[in-house]
């Protein structure tokens, strides 16, 4: 049984599309007119309007009222979406959300999807997380170390990212073998500055509380004894307490508490690691039977949100938060389109502002 023959108008549509692929006319050229195909063809005009009328439809041709028909451009590939990792230590608690919510507002704008995970502040799941990360063809990584003053013993994955030439920045800190961008505050300033404020409101007995199993925590520190000694106050002994994230729950609390009972050397007031500490902290001066800011002042820092939440407003060093998210994504898509030279640097460290509130007064 023979087969039946194709209608006239598909089988110029066939041709014409032979000419297209062949680049016999090149896009945004005039096609011939339907009275010459029609001629060269022997084809009614109907049949080539209708053949040409589908090609449009199609995309391959364009109609310019009063000029003719023409080859459209050959379409842009669309590009396909690329997926970014965020690597954060937490990131439902405290100040993380808001600094996840700059990273994805910028990645959605800018046309790419976020693959988030969390080590919870563990270094094995650290380890777990960049592993599941490194399985997903990354185009960046956004990453905040975990425990970052305890060394890097997943440095084999950060070389990895280096080796496979995928871009990567640090927040918050930076591990200090890395060459990575960073964007971060200045905490060592931060620690100064909230020593200097309760200096100046009269403080000589200030106590200072900090983890120190990340830079931050350290650097917080820094400033907090170097403003000692440009002011010239003397360090109370045992005034700088120091702990680990696994102690937070209870080791500041309980040396706060000790403080406290000290008639002769009672602190006059607390520099908090964070404002997550000073609402603790706040909880042991009021167990002791004193008050804030009446008996004791309080800095915190970061300005969380329970910086205002309880009944008396914390005085805090100000975080970026959502900027943070925000420069860290704007900078990371940056080093992927090469927008900066290889050489530009593109870390960037916030100053730290101090939000006076109620925890603070003279002494």
């Amino acid at each position: 049984m023979s087969k039946k023959p194709l209608p006239k108008y598909i089988q110029l549509k066939q041709e014409i599309m032979g000419w297209l692929r062949a680049a016999k006319i090149m896009p945004n050229e005039r096609m011939p007119t339907e009275h010459e195909i029609a001629d060269q063809f022997g084809m009614s005009r109907q049949t080539v309007r209708q053949a040409l009328g589908e090609l449009e439809q199609e995309g391959w041709l364009y109609r310019v009222q009063g000029s003719g028909t023409y080859v459209a451009p050959a379409p842009k590939p669309k590009r396909e979406i690329q997926t970014i990792g965020v690597l954060t230590t937490y990131i439902s608690d405290y100040i993380f959300p808001s600094i996840v919510r700059g990273v994805e507002n910028v990645l959605r704008s800018r046309g790419y999807r976020m693959l988030l995970s969390s080590t919870d502040n563990d270094k094995a799941r650290e380890r777990e997380s960049l592993q599941m990360l490194l399985t997903h063809p990354l185009a960046g990584i956004i990453i905040e170390p975990t425990k970052s003053a305890e060394g890097n013993p997943n440095l084999d994955f950060y070389l990895s990212l280096e080796y496979r030439s995928i871009p990567f920045l640090m927040i918050n800190e930076r591990y200090m073998e890395m060459d990575c961008p960073c964007i971060k505050m200045d905490d060592e300033a931060g620690g100064y500055t909230a020593v200097e404020h309760l200096i100046k409101l009269g403080h000589r007995r200030i106590a200072g509380f900090f983890k120190m199993d990340d830079l931050q925590g350290v650097n917080r520190m820094k400033g907090f004894i170097r403003a000692h000694h440009e002011w010239k106050v003397p360090l109370l002994p045992h005034a700088v307490i120091h702990y680990t994230t696994e102690e937070k729950q209870t080791k500041p609390y309980a040396d706060a508490l000790s403080m406290l009972s000290q008639d002769d050397e009672r602190p006059t007031a607390f520099v908090c690691y964070n404002d997550e500490l000073a609402v603790q902290l706040i909880g042991a001066i009021r167990e002791a039977g004193l008050t804030v800011p009446g008996d004791v002042s309080v800095v915190g820092y970061d300005d969380s949100t329970l910086a205002t939440a309880m009944e008396v407003k914390l005085t805090t060093l100000a975080h970026p938060k959502l900027d943070l998210g925000i420069q860290a994504a704007e900078t990371l898509i940056d080093m992927i389109e090469h927008k900066q030279s290889d050489t530009a640097d593109r870390s960037k460290i916030w100053k730290p502002e101090l939000i006076v509130r109620e925890s603070t007064r003279p002494v």
